[in-house]
């Protein structure tokens, strides 16, 4: 099978809205295409992949299995912190996304990889371990549970450094993860991250104990992601 090639944006700091419709646009031209090519396979197109690299503005999303009583916060104190709220079409329970944090959202046809939803998850975690442990963090996957941790072994120490949640349909995906990266982390006391009453969060600026250079960051998760997947950047 051909080496895959992936197309790289980075948006900067986008609302989440603006970018939820964008995903969604891309995301649908995917699927309208792999629906064209199934029905007229004498003129197939080869479909896209989309990388996206993003930063919101303060915003918490609901997906799918959440519970709403997991956001802590009433109306009136999310608009005193400029946060907004969205329910939305991804796996998984609630979770903050703001400055500091890298977001990632693959909109990838898994044809061209593989065809296991599984397998796509724990190949993001790892593209964040390898990242982290660039900076000396050792990232760790707990079992039951998605995301990276650290401490993830010692359940009375493990904290939350990415979260992740995707949308998954004819192969197609979308949404992604976040990796705190200098993220103000007290938005997620207004919040019970990811529906998990019992352990923290941390980025990682808090675990160094000073800010790092996002640009950087956003480079080597690139690169991880480039190896893990093994794909191209288009």
């Amino acid at each position: 099978m051909n080496t895959p090639t992936v197309k790289y944006r980075d948006l900067g700091r986008i609302d989440y809205k603006e970018c939820w419709d964008y995903q969604e646009q891309l995301f649908k031209e995917i699927v309208d295409q792999k629906i064209f090519n199934r029905n007229h396979p004498e003129a197939a197109k080869i479909t896209e992949n989309v990388l996206l690299f993003v930063e919101h503005t303060p915003v918490f999303t609901l997906g799918k299995s959440g519970v709403e009583t997991n956001l802590l916060a009433s109306d009136e104190e999310l608009n005193h912190r400029g946060a907004s709220y969205y329910k939305i079409n991804r796996g998984g329970d609630i979770t903050y996304h703001g400055p500091g944090q890298v977001v990632g959202y693959p909109i990838f046809d898994l044809d061209h990889f593989f065809t296991d939803i599984h397998k796509y998850l724990r190949y993001l975690e790892e593209a964040i371990i390898l990242t982290i442990a660039d900076y000396g963090i050792a990232g760790e996957r707990v079992d039951g549970l998605t995301g990276v941790w650290v401490d993830g072994q010692h359940p009375e120490k493990a904290r939350k450094i990415a979260a992740l949640g995707v949308k998954c349909s004819r192969w197609v995906t979308m949404h992604g993860f976040a990796l705190n990266v200098n993220t103000d982390l007290s938005f997620f006391d207004l919040i019970v991250p990811c529906g998990i009453d019992d352990k923290a969060v941390t980025s990682i600026e808090k675990e160094l104990g000073a800010p790092v250079d996002e640009a950087e960051v956003k480079a080597k998760l690139l690169l991880n992601l480039q190896n893990v997947f093994d794909f191209e950047i288009a």
